[in-house]
C-alpha cells in the first residue's frame, strides 16, 4: 500500500533530543547546543505539515523543568503550526543538561515514548536528528517495525580528527565529548537506518565514508532549506533596524562596510582566528567594521566554561589588537533581529562570514545569501555546495589567515564583483534551497522505503491485553544470579510460590532445552514466561507458547555463516560447544589476553557488511546475535505486546548479558557478585546494586522498591 498516495495518510515522528526547542524564537546560540539543528527540524516540521499527504508532524524532545529558563520548555505539547506540534517526553533529570549528559538517560527516553505511542498512535516513520536521538530512533524502529531515517548534522568521527590536531589530549575530548558512545550510537543509526539525510555530497564522501556502515546507497542529498519569507532582500521601503543602534555602541565609524560573523561561542566556530585575521590586517580594520555575534548572555559568568572560554579569548585579543572602535560584540539579540541584522549589512556593502573548522549545515550562510549578502566560508561540507549552487562568494581554508584576509579583501574592494555576489545569492537560494522543495524531495524519496515496508506487526498487537492473572513480574537471569546460595534460592522460591499477585520470569543466555533443565533442578516455580538465547527466543506459561511475532522480526540481517568466518579468523576464540549454540545465538569463549577488544570485533563484522550484536559476559564468554535481539528488546517488545507497564516490573541479573534489561524504566536489581562489565552502569537511573549475592541480592533489590507492596522508586532520575 502506497501511504503517499493517499491525502493526510502519513504520520511522521521526528526526535531531536537536546536543545532548548520552542516553536517560536528558539533561543539560537544560547549554547552550543541550542544552534541551527533546532532550527532545521522546526522548519522540516512545519515544512512537512503542509504537504497534502501528511496527517501529523510530531517533534519529539525533552521536556526541560528549570527556574532559570521559559515555562514553556515544560510543556508536554505545543503547536507549531496547523498539523504539526512539539511533544515534550519527560526522562533524565528535570534540569537542562547539554548533550553530553544525556547518553545515561536514552533508555528512559525509549520507554517513555513507547507510552506515547501507545497512547497516541504510531507513526509511519521515525526521523532521528544526530547521534543521541539517532541510537534513540533506531531501537524504536527496530522494536516497532518502522522504517528509520536518520540525520546527523555533525559526526563524531569528524569533529574528533579536526579537535585532536589542537593541543588537547586525547582522554580529555573523550571525557568532554563522550566520543566513543557518540560514534557507536551513530553506528547503529547508519545500520538501522532505511535512508540518511544529508546536506552534500561532500558530506557522504568524505565524512560518512569514516564509518564502518557506511552505505552510500541509502543515503540522500536533500540540501536544507532557509525561510525564505522572514530573509528576504530589502524592500524599498525599508529602514535601517532598532538594532543597529546597539551596533553603534561599539563602533567609531558605523556606516563603514560590516565584515558580520554569526555563531555560537565554540571552538568548532574559529572565532578567534576571524579575530587574529582582523586584528593583523590594517587594510580590513581601515575599509571595514568586524560584528561578532556570539549567541546570548546575560551575565558571561553564567555560561557554560567552555564558551565563556571562547568569549574570554576573543575579548582578550580585541584587547592586545586594540581594536575597540572597530569590532562590535552585542550580548543579546532576538531572533526577529537577524534577518534586518543581514539587510544592514548589504545596505552598508559588507560580507557574512563563516571561518568554522568543519560545517555540515550552514544555515547562517543560506540566510545571509538570501538578503543578498555575500559570503566567505569555510572550504567544508554545506558551504561547498552552497557557494557552487549559488556562486554567491569565496571558499577558504579556516587555517590559513593570510586567504581569509585576501578573500575579504576582495569582497569588501571590487564592487562589480559585490553586486553580482549579492543578485546570485538571492537568486540561488530560492532556486536551490526552499523548505519546500526540500520536503517534496523528502516525501519522493519516502514512498520507495514504505512501499516496501510491511505492515508492522505490532500494530495490530497494541491492543490492552495483558499477562494474565498478575499485576507485575519478577523477572532474572539464572547462572550466578539464582544460583550460587541454595539457601537464599529456596528462601526466594518460597516468596514467588507465595505471591499469587506476582508473576515470574526468566531471562538467560542459555537455550531453551538448557533452561528448563536448570529451571526443574533448581526447583523453580512454573515460570509465566522464559526469554532464552541472549534475548532471541521468547515464550509463555506452562505450554511453553513461541512469540510468533517476535519470531518474525529476530532474523532480520542474520547471516552466522558468514559471521562464523569472520570471528574464526581472528585470535583468541573457541567456539563453545554445540549445547550452547542455537538458531540465533553464536557463542565463543575468548582469551581476553590475546583476543581483539569487543569494539574490534564489532568493527571487523560491520566491515565484513554483517550487522549483528556483541555480548561480552563475565569477562570470556561472548555472544554474537541479531541485531534485533538481545535482553532490551526482547523485554522492551513483551511488554509493549501484552500493555505491560515497566514500572510494575523487577528484572535482577550480573552480567554484560543482562544489561539490556536493566536499563530504563523497568526496576534493576544487580546482584552483589556482579561481572566487572555491568559497572559502568552504575548511577543509571532505576538501577540498583546490591550487596547481596546471587539469590539473597535479588531479594534485597525487591525490599529497596518495596516489590511486594506499594512500589517505591528511591533512584528514580526521572523525577529527581
Amino acid at each position: 500500500m502506497n501511504l503517499l498516495a493517499e491525502e493526510n495518510s502519513l504520520k511522521i515522528s521526528l526526535i531531536s533530543l537536546h536543545g532548548l526547542i520552542r516553536a517560536k524564537d528558539p533561543p539560537l546560540g544560547f549554547d552550543s547546543d541550542t544552534g541551527g539543528q533546532i532550527k532545521y527540524v522546526l522548519e522540516l516540521a512545519r515544512e512537512l505539515a503542509a504537504q497534502p499527504q501528511v496527517r501529523e508532524v510530531e517533534l519529539l524532545t525533552r521536556q526541560i523543568i528549570d527556574p532559570r529558563l521559559d515555562e514553556q520548555y515544560a510543556q508536554l505539547e505545543e503547536p507549531i503550526c496547523e498539523n504539526a506540534k512539539i511533544v515534550r517526553i519527560p526522562f533524565g533529570p528535570k534540569r537542562y543538561l547539554k548533550k553530553e549528559s544525556l547518553w545515561p538517560f536514552l533508555e528512559m527516553f525509549i520507554d517513555q515514548s513507547l507510552i506515547h505511542f501507545r497512547r497516541h498512535g504510531l507513526p509511519d516513520i521515525i526521523h532521528g536528528h544526530y547521534a543521541d536521538a539517532g541510537l534513540a530512533g533506531a531501537h524504536l524502529a527496530q522494536l516497532l517495525h518502522i522504517p528509520f531515517i536518520f540525520t546527523g548534522h555533525s559526526l563524531g568521527r569528524v569533529k574528533r580528527q579536526r579537535l585532536s590536531l589542537g593541543k588537547a589530549s586525547e582522554e580529555s575530548l573523550e571525557r568532554k565529548y563522550k566520543f566513543t558512545q557518540r560514534i557507536e550510537a551513530e553506528e547503529i543509526a547508519l545500520e538501522t537506518a532505511s535512508m540518511v539525510v544529508t546536506s552534500t555530497n561532500q558530506e557522504i564522501q568524505q565524512q560518512y565514508e569514516l564509518y564502518d556502515h557506511y552505505q552510500p546507497s541509502r543515503m540522500e542529498v536533500i540540501p536544507p532549506g532557509v525561510d525564505l519569507d522572514s530573509f528576504s532582500p530589502r524592500s524599498a521601503d525599508w529602514q535601517r533596524p532598532a538594532f543597529a543602534d546597539e551596533l553603534d555602541r561599539f563602533l567609531r565609524d558605523p556606516d563603514k562596510p560590516m565584515i558580520l560573523t554569526m555563531a555560537r561561542p565554540d571552538e568548532r566556530k574559529n572565532l578567534e582566528m576571524l579575530v587574529d585575521v582582523y586584528g593583523q590586517s590594517e587594510q580590513l580594520q581601515e575599509i571595514a567594521n568586524l560584528v561578532l555575534i556570539m549567541g546570548t548572555r546575560d551575565d558571561m559568568s553564567d555560561l557554560p566554561r567552555s564558551q565563556r572560554q571562547v568569549i574570554q579569548n576573543v575579548l582578550h585579543k580585541i584587547d592586545l589588537y586594540d581594536l575597540y572602535g572597530r569590532v562590535a560584540y552585542p550580548k543579546m539579540h532576538s531572533p526577529s533581529d537577524v534577518p534586518d541584522l543581514y539587510r544592514q549589512a548589504v545596505a552598508l556593502r559588507g560580507v557574512f562570514i563563516n571561518p568554522a573548522l568543519t560545517e555540515p549545515f550552514g544555515l547562517t550562510l543560506l540566510e545571509a545569501g538570501a538578503t543578498g549578502l555575500p559570503i566567505v566560508a569555510t572550504n567544508d561540507g554545506g558551504p561547498r555546495d552552497i557557494i557552487a549552487n549559488c556562486n554567491n562568494g569565496l571558499l577558504i581554508d579556516p587555517l590559513d589567515g593570510d586567504g581569509i584576509e585576501k578573500a575579504l579583501l576582495r569582497v569588501l574592494t571590487e564592487p562589480e564583483q559585490w553586486e553580482e555576489w549579492s543578485e546570485a545569492g538571492i537568486v540561488g537560494t530560492r532556486q536551490h534551497y526552499s523548505w519546500s522543495n526540500h520536503a517534496k524531495r523528502y516525501l519522493r524519496d519516502l514512498s520507495d522505503i514504505l512501499e516496501h515496508s510491511p505492515t508492522p506487526a505490532l500494530q495490530q498487537l497494541s491492543s490492552k491485553r495483558r499477562l494474565p492473572d498478575f499485576d507485575r513480574i519478577i523477572i532474572t537471569d539464572l547462572d550466578n544470579t539464582l544460583t550460587g546460595d541454595p539457601e537464599a534460592l529456596a528462601e526466594f522460591n518460597e516468596m514467588i510460590r507465595g505471591q499469587e499477585h506476582i508473576g515470574f520470569g526468566i531471562a538467560t543466555g542459555r537455550r531453551l532445552d538448557s533452561a528448563l533443565e536448570m529451571i526443574e533442578e533448581l526447583n523453580l516455580p512454573q515460570p509465566d514466561l522464559i526469554d532464552t538465547d541472549a534475548g532471541t527466543q521468547l515464550h509463555y506459561g506452562p505450554r511453553l507458547t513461541p512469540d510468533r511475532s517476535w519470531r518474525q522480526q529476530i532474523g532480520f540481517a542474520w547471516k552466522p555463516d558468514e559471521i562464523h568466518k569472520v570471528l574464526e579468523s581472528l585470535p583468541g576464540f573457541f567456539l563453545q560447544d554445540e549445547r550452547h549454540q542455537s538458531e540465533y545465538k553464536i557463542s565463543y569463549e575468548i582469551d581476553p589476553d590475546s583476543s581483539p577488544s569487543v569494539v574490534e570485533i564489532q568493527k571487523a563484522l560491520r566491515e565484513a557488511g554483517l550487522r549483528a550484536k556483541v555480548i561480552l559476559s563475565l569477562g570470556m564468554y561472548l555472544d554474537v546475535i541479531p541485531v534485533r535481539g538481545g535482553s532490551d528488546l526482547s523485554m522492551r517488545h513483551l511488554l509493549w505486546k501484552w500493555g505491560f507497564s515497566p514500572d510494575n516490573v523487577l528484572v535482577a541479573g550480573d552480567s554484560g548479558n543482562d544489561a539490556g534489561m536493566l536499563l530504563g524504566r523497568t526496576l534493576g536489581v544487580v546482584v552483589g557478585n556482579y561481572s566487572p562489565e555491568l559497572e559502568e552502569i552504575r548511577n543509571r537511573p532505576r538501577v540498583y546494586f546490591a550487596e547481596g549475592k546471587h539469590a539473597r541480592g535479588i531479594m534485597e533489590g525487591i525490599n529497596y522498591y518495596q516489590f511486594l507492596d506499594n512500589i517505591v522508586i528511591p533512584n528514580d532520575r526521572i523525577e529527581s
